[in-house]
């Protein structure tokens, strides 16, 4: 067999030669078809996937841990690799646009998003025989399709060309024969398969206020699409989509940014998509890495617990573009002490950071702090998964995917409207920007300073045209034509035979 390895564990759900256990039902035992919960444990199982974050080669590899905060913040302006310059020297690669296809970190990405998208397969091809109602059987198969659109969505962002695997393959001879398998599909063509899946999620699924809280919902899904277009200048469809999900009266911006980052803002008004956390069998259950690797790490003189590793730190240029007066600065950013006065830095929760002189970086991620102070959020001691959720989707967003594609269409004072609703809530004044091109950048600026940290920095430069010149300016030896997209891991093209193509450059 030729995918004995990663590639046919994850990519295609098969560890071996025989067909997988959702083709021959072992004997005695319940299927979908006689016990309807196990199909609801199987997209439980899919929602699962989005915790995982093994970003040295572990089972399920990595969707949203170490691997995806190097790909999305520590590789945009946004943020540098922090910690020491000798630790993790891989990730200093993506930082630095100095990555070869065999970055352990890239080739976890490519392991884990696949390996999210062989459970959503598995969890569709099960539903079909499930023993439950037409509606709850739409509703799951809705929630998983919402998923894999996800997991394809941020594929295409990371690597352009992906093979498209929408079905768990007979067995191994199929698994090595079908092309889809083995050969990267246009982007056009994944395009196809995230808006179908989010369509069809869009029809299956009720609105938030009839859905179960933490499960994605119609204005999920209508967020989602109205982004994939926004990516493919669909102006008026992303228009129109935003314009739903704004008069669905299901969501609002909440009065406090900062709380939005805390356990007490955990699925909000503000929510559209985060990724759940909490406890399973009296432990810890979240993004395996996600808030360690990016908390303020010890240096200098020490003395004090350290939160975490120092992964991920913002820029100075990022510190650099928040107005005079902007909340958001304060909520995003954990400043270390430099003034030479030793007072610290105290945290919502009443924890003291010492000064510059004990601690590695100056600036620190305060969107991915969780409190270590039980009696403040939930921490049951385990801080590679503490509980912390993480926001994908929100609200503010739809507002300025709304605000952008009305300035694109024309309509400039809808734009403006949009885009001054975020910043009254950043207690900021209204925008002084006018005429389409100066509301264009407006917007622009205010998706950085309102998403910073957020994971979406460098595929907006991507997409906007802009990637080249800001990167260079940051100092960053970005090349044009190349560096917009990550290399196709060497593994992966290893195993298919040379049938995977790399990307240009790498």
């Amino acid at each position: 067999m030729k995918f004995l390895l990663y590639t046919g564990a994850a990519l295609l759900g098969l560890a071996s030669c025989q067909k997988s256990f959702l083709d021959v039902p072992v004997q005695g035992q319940a299927t979908t078809a006689t016990d309807p919960n196990l199909a609801t444990n199987l997209v439980t199982g899919v929602y699962n996937s989005l915790l995982n974050g093994e970003a040295f080669g572990g089972s399920g590899g990595d969707t949203h841990g170490p691997s995806f905060i190097a790909a999305t913040s520590i590789i945009s302006d946004d943020a540098d690799k922090g910690s020491t310059q000798g630790d993790q020297p891989a990730m200093g690669d993506i930082d630095n646009f100095s990555l070869t296809p065999t970055n352990n970190f890239v080739a976890a990405l490519w392991d884990g998003y696949y390996s999210g998208i062989s459970r959503s397969n598995q969890a569709l091809a099960a539903l079909q025989t499930a023993s439950i109602d037409a509606k709850t059987k739409n509703q799951l198969s809705g929630e998983v399709r919402f998923i894999r659109a996800y997991y394809y969505f941020n594929l295409v962002r990371f690597f352009g060309k992906v093979p498209k695997v929408v079905r768990v393959p007979k067995d191994a001879q199929d698994a090595n024969t079908d092309p889809n398998f083995q050969t990267r599909a246009p982007v056009d063509t994944i395009y196809k398969v995230i808006t179908d899946d989010l369509q069809f999620a869009i029809n299956s699924l009720d609105l938030r206020s009839a859905s179960q809280t933490g499960h994605i919902n119609k204005g999920t899904a209508q967020t989602l699409l109205a982004k994939v277009y926004l990516y493919q200048k669909k102006w008026k469809e992303a228009y129109d989509l935003t314009q739903t999900v704004i008069s669905s009266g299901q969501y609002s911006l909440v009065p406090d940014y900062s709380t939005l980052w805390r356990q007490v803002g955990n699925n909000s008004a503000e929510s559209i998509f985060e990724i759940q956390s909490g406890q399973f069998n009296n432990s810890d259950m979240g993004i395996s890495g996600y808030s360690m690797w990016q908390g303020p790490r010890v240096g200098g003189k020490g003395g004090w617990t350290d939160l975490g590793f120092g992964f991920c730190t913002p820029t100075p240029d990022l510190v650099a573009a928040y107005e005079p007066g902007d909340v958001r600065k304060a909520a995003t950013i954990i400043f270390i002490d430099n003034s030479g006065k030793y007072t610290g830095t105290r945290l919502f929760d009443g924890f003291r950071i010492p000064s510059a002189d004990s601690v590695q970086n100056l600036y620190y991620n305060y969107k991915a702090y969780h409190s270590e102070n039980p009696q403040v959020e939930s921490y049951l001691g385990n801080r590679g998964q503490k509980q912390k959720n993480v926001k994908i989707l929100r609200y503010a967003e739809v507002l300025l995917i709304h605000a952008e594609a009305a300035n694109e269409l024309g309509q400039t004072a809808t734009a403006i409207a949009d885009l001054n609703q975020v910043r009254t809530r950043a207690k900021l004044a209204a925008t002084t920007a006018a005429g389409q091109a100066d509301v264009r950048n407006a917007i622009w600026k205010e998706r950085r300073v309102e998403l910073a940290m957020e994971h979406d920095r460098f595929f907006d430069l991507v997409r906007t045209g802009r990637a080249a010149q800001v990167m260079k300016a940051a100092g960053k030896n970005f090349v044009a034509g190349k560096n917009e997209l990550l290399p196709v891991p060497s593994l992966q093209i290893a195993l298919s035979g040379n049938r995977l193509d790399q990307n240009n450059g790498y």
